[in-house]
């Protein structure tokens, strides 16, 4: 969804626009879109870069993906598979792969793909984002936890962390909190569900054992800011 006003410096805006891993973040100066399904390609007036953590259906539509570069002449940054989807619909100096361990600057902010740790996918990333300021995003697409996250969390000090607790393989609210336990994030955001049961079990969970984590559980279409940790 668009998000129309901008940040100020040491924030960001972001909107979970469907069940799934779809997230709109909005920085001073740029848009990210991740995962974009289930969603009208005229909600998207300006973008900067759409990113695609893998193949399944619910984070790959190449018509959308095609649809919203072509009104935008964004970038597309991809994992590996779903890049290959998407290069006979996507400009090709346009079409960026990512990789965990590779990173993709747009201007200021940096987009680090990371393990995913999502066995049904055959080459899945999640993504590390930090604006122009510094703020910190961890969108972990399907991943259930991993035990690098907690070196990851360290070295990042993540402002935000999605966290998968539902629909995908293996995936709960007890997952989503497990990674929340790892990243020790500023905030947590339980998404990819259509349970508001599971989004109450991973709060209900961080405020028993994480009470130092906000846990944000967001709604559909609504606008959140965040600003950078302090």
């Amino acid at each position: 969804m668009a998000i129309e006003k901008t940040p100020a410096k040491n924030e960001i805006f972001f909107v979970w626009f469907n069940r799934y891993a779809g997230v709109t973040i909005k920085t001073p100066s740029k848009t990210l879109i991740i995962d974009p399904v289930e969603v009208k390609p005229r909600n998207f007036k300006s973008v900067d870069a759409i990113l695609i953590s893998h193949e399944h259906y619910d984070h790959l539509d190449q018509s959308l993906v095609s649809e919203i570069h072509k009104n935008t002449l964004c970038v597309v940054v991809a994992d590996p598979t779903s890049a290959k989807r998407l290069r006979n619909v996507v400009a090709p100096e346009k079409l960026q792969e990512i990789q965990p361990g590779s990173e993709v600057k747009l201007g200021g902010v940096s987009i680090k793909g990371e393990k995913c740790n999502h066995p049904p996918a055959a080459t899945p990333v999640s993504f590390i984002i930090a604006s122009e300021d510094g703020v910190k995003i961890f969108h972990t697409a399907d991943s259930l936890p991993f035990p690098e996250m907690a070196a990851i969390g360290e070295k990042e000090k993540f402002d935000i962390v999605f966290c998968t607790v539902g629909i995908a393989p293996g995936t709960s609210p007890e997952t989503g909190a497990e990674i929340a336990r790892l990243t020790k994030p500023k905030v947590a955001v339980p998404y990819h569900t259509g349970s508001a049961a599971d989004q109450k079990k991973f709060a209900e969970i961080l405020k028993r054992e994480m009470p130092k984590v906000t846990c944000l559980v967001p709604e559909v279409g609504k606008i959140y800011q965040i600003s950078k940790r302090t």
